[in-house]
């Protein structure tokens, strides 16, 4: 170990030290705190007036090992096992995507929109995240999440169980032919995966090595491929006036509401996110 001692505050340094290239600083010392705070519940207050205190080896060991996973190039999430989408604490682990701020912003814009939806489906559910935050904000409706992946539905229904909230959990593959979504659904809601294969390497090490690829790349040559799959199969899933909600690749967004609204949708929609970016992407049955 690197340390110059065992005081909290030369471990907190050697935090700054070591993840500030692969994460900046700000970022890191946030990380810091937050390791500090879930090891031994110390705010960034106490923790600050603990600099010069000492610790065991066994609780430099509890703040050590996340430091070594994360110089590696992991999430601070997948470290934790756990992380919060709008207010809900979900567990998550490399099997699925980490919830972006930007995926709460779609969420909020439906629940925004004040409709009462009665049979929603979530494609490419992952951890489960919009699902149950429908779920929690719509307790009346009744809610599937829709994944290929086995290992993310097993966490998708983990958080399920944890939040105490009854969501149906679908094994399929919506891209195969022959697969059908739900009938009589008033919204079908997606994050599909959409950054192009080509754009991999310009990824931050921590999305590119460790998150699932299967969750996030799309081929080059279609990069489409999921909106023209999920939409055409949501015209017969849909109720007529039921609701189209996806979020998009800032550089597709546009080109995803002029396919969608080729097919007959109307009152389509392209939204930008707090940042600016073109995001969401709106339409009606």
């Amino acid at each position: 170990m690197r340390i110059a001692n065992n005081t909290v505050g030369s471990i907190y340094d050697l935090y700054r030290a070591e993840l500030s290239p692969l994460f900046g600083a700000s970022e890191a010392r946030a990380m810091a705190r937050t390791v500090f705070q879930e090891a031994f519940g110390w705010d960034m207050v106490e923790l600050d007036a603990r600099r010069s205190a000492p610790l065991s080896e066994s609780e430099v060991l509890k703040v050590y090992g996340p430091l070594m996973r994360m110089r590696a190039g992991e999430p601070l999430q997948y470290v934790l096992g756990r992380t919060w989408f709008m207010g809900m604490e979900l567990l998550v682990a490399p099997g699925v995507l980490i919830p972006r701020p930007e995926t709460e912003e779609m969420v909020d814009h439906i629940l925004r929109s004040g409709r009462r939806f009665q049979r929603i489906l979530d494609v490419g559910t992952g951890s489960g995240c919009i699902a149950l935050a429908l779920k929690k904000h719509l307790p009346l409706a009744r809610v599937f999440g829709m994944d290929v992946s086995q290992e993310a539905l097993s966490i998708a229904r983990s958080n399920g169980e944890r939040l105490g909230m009854d969501v149906g959990w679908v094994v399929q593959d919506v891209s195969a032919p022959g697969s059908d979504l739900p009938p009589d659904l008033d919204l079908v809601v997606s994050n599909p995966p959409y950054i192009p294969a080509r754009e991999m390497e310009t990824l931050d090490v921590h999305v590119r090595d460790h998150e699932p690829h299967l969750a996030l790349f799309v081929d080059d040559a279609d990069p489409l491929l999921f909106y023209r799959v999920i939409a055409r199969k949501a015209l017969d899933a849909l109720l007529p006036g039921g609701e189209l909600w996806f979020e998009g690749h800032h550089l597709h967004a546009e080109a995803v509401g002029d396919l969608i609204d080729s097919m007959g949708y109307q009152h389509v929609n392209v939204l930008r996110d707090l940042s600016g970016s073109t995001r969401f992407i709106h339409a009606i049955r």
